[in-house]
């Protein structure tokens, strides 16, 4: 029996396999949490393609909120994806999400060295302005939270995080819904290794 899928469905299953086949791996690794994992999965080779961030990009423009202004994230692993929401947003990839203005923020893990010393870099908006932080994979759940930390220390409000994989490490949800935040993902870690 030949199932149809639907146009989000095919593009679902696509970054999927993508990530099956380029971003994850399976042996002994350390995290950048500093635990120790069997699994490991690096999104940059395929959020750095252009057929990945093209997906990618689509697919999590559908969870980011209606009112929000702006995507932001965490540099390094979020730099692309706030790049390619951004520009699917304002190039209109299908007529439900696409033609909207949506700015992109990269968060600093450190203050910028010289000139202003910013933690974040983007275009200028109000205080109060709503923000979506994007993440490429999300483990303990602290980077994630430091970014809305980050944002809302600069007057914007933050109320979801969109991540390509959550790995559902023990008590990161929690972390994240104690900063008062929730999570939406588009795979967990259980979806590339079946």
């Amino acid at each position: 029996m030949n199932v149809v899928l639907t146009q989000k469905e095919q593009w679902k299953s696509d970054l999927l396999q993508l990530l099956k086949i380029k971003a994850y791996k399976k042996g002994e690794f350390t995290l950048s949490s500093g635990m120790t994992s069997e699994h490991y999965i690096n999104c940059k080779s395929v959020i750095l393609s252009q057929k990945g961030i093209a997906l990618a990009s689509k697919l999590l423009l559908q969870h980011v909120e209606e009112d929000s202004v702006a995507v932001a994230g965490l540099t390094l692993g979020a730099d692309p994806l706030v790049t390619g929401v951004s520009l699917s947003a304002r190039s209109g990839y299908d007529r439900v999400y696409g033609g909207r203005e949506l700015d992109a923020f990269i968060v600093r893990k450190q203050p910028k060295g010289h000139g202003t010393g910013a933690w974040i870099e983007g275009p200028e908006l109000p205080k109060g302005s709503k923000v979506t932080v994007l993440e490429d994979v999300v483990s303990t759940g602290g980077s994630s939270v430091g970014a809305v930390k980050k944002l809302r220390d600069h007057g914007f409000i933050v109320e979801n995080i969109v991540s390509i994989v959550d790995r559902q490490e023990l008590g990161s949800r929690a972390i994240i819904e104690g900063a008062g935040v929730k999570l939406t993902s588009l795979f967990t870690l259980e979806d590339l290794i079946r």
